[in-house]
């Protein structure tokens, strides 16, 4: 065993993962990476043997909703199922979970809904005294009770199944605690830090292979690093969250700089990158709202 993901990172031998078998491919990647405690640890570890931005970003995906429900099962695959046709914000959501876990209602972008086991549905459980939602996490396994129907593959990382996943009397385990703070609103940053890990082993398996000289993988390490770090704080936290804000700005920069260094690479891999370089920038917008939020936080306790 390597004694740290950094070394693996540099020493081990990439896996080849281009399968759509993603029971298989997880399975795989828990066996390889079952050494590791660290899911931000195991996230690039997921990136680094997967031969594209869509499986890396789906081996950090799976991470991501690991750690935020450790009570999945290491083999289960999971989807996040929080939009709806008007959006994932709370005051707009209409699917439902009663007291004894059933769940009514359609989300209309649930990513690997097709292969999920369960899936963890973001529910409106009743309405408080001031008239806001009161929202619950309910995981609801797959079956009879959900209809997937699968959405057509987005123009880049088309590997990234994506579904709308109808819900009739499903019944499901309510988990402990709000399902927008607890759930929704942690799993936007504990997604954004898993995927950007993920992204980076990817990358360094790109650099290994295609013999690139040592600057440019000691930065996109240093990248990994911080990373790490902003992992291991509160994801409500507001310095987070800003910390956060320069991982992705830093992210930026790293990818112009290494940019001399991919006529190395081969040309598949290369066309599979640009091709899939937008999925980086999805809820961007977002992204941008928190950071601002989290700067008028921190103006406010000064």
């Amino acid at each position: 065993m390597n004694s740290s993901v950094f070394d693996f990172l540099l020493t081990a031998t990439p896996a080849d993962s281009v399968s759509v078998d993603f029971a298989g491919a997880w399975a795989t990647h828990r066996e390889r990476s079952a050494g590791f405690v660290n899911s931000i640890d195991r996230a690039a570890i997921a990136g680094f043997d997967s031969a594209g931005t869509g499986l890396a970003f789906l081996g950090g995906y799976q991470e991501a909703l690991h750690a935020l429900v450790p009570s999945l099962g290491p083999a289960e695959l999971s989807s996040m199922c929080a939009t709806e046709a008007a959006g994932a914000r709370p005051s707009t959501m209409t699917t439902t979970v009663d007291d004894d876990g059933i769940v009514h209602g359609t989300k209309s972008f649930a990513t690997l809904g097709t292969f999920a086991d369960r899936f963890l549905v973001i529910a409106r459980a009743g309405t408080s005294e001031d008239g806001r939602p009161v929202l619950r996490a309910v995981l609801v396994p797959a079956g009879p009770a959900t209809s997937v129907t699968p959405l057509p593959a987005l123009p880049f990382a088309p590997e990234i199944p994506h579904a709308t996943v109808t819900f009739d009397h499903a019944c499901g385990e309510v988990l402990p605690g709000d399902g927008y703070a607890d759930y929704l609103k942690p799993f936007r940053t504990v997604e954004d830090l898993h995927v950007v890990a993920a992204v980076l082993g990817q990358l360094v398996r790109v650099a290994r292979l295609a013999q690139w000289p040592a600057e440019p993988v000691e930065q996109l390490l240093a990248l990994f690093a911080a990373v790490r770090g902003v992992a291991a704080q509160d994801p409500a936290s507001a310095g987070a969250h800003i910390a956060l804000g320069g991982v992705f700005e830093q992210l930026t920069r790293v990818r112009q700089e290494i940019q001399p260094w991919w006529p190395q690479v081969d040309a598949h891999t290369r066309d599979r990158w640009e091709r899939d370089a937008p999925l980086l920038g999805v809820a961007g917008k977002v992204r941008a709202l928190r950071l601002a939020t989290a700067w008028r936080t921190v103006a406010e306790l000064r």
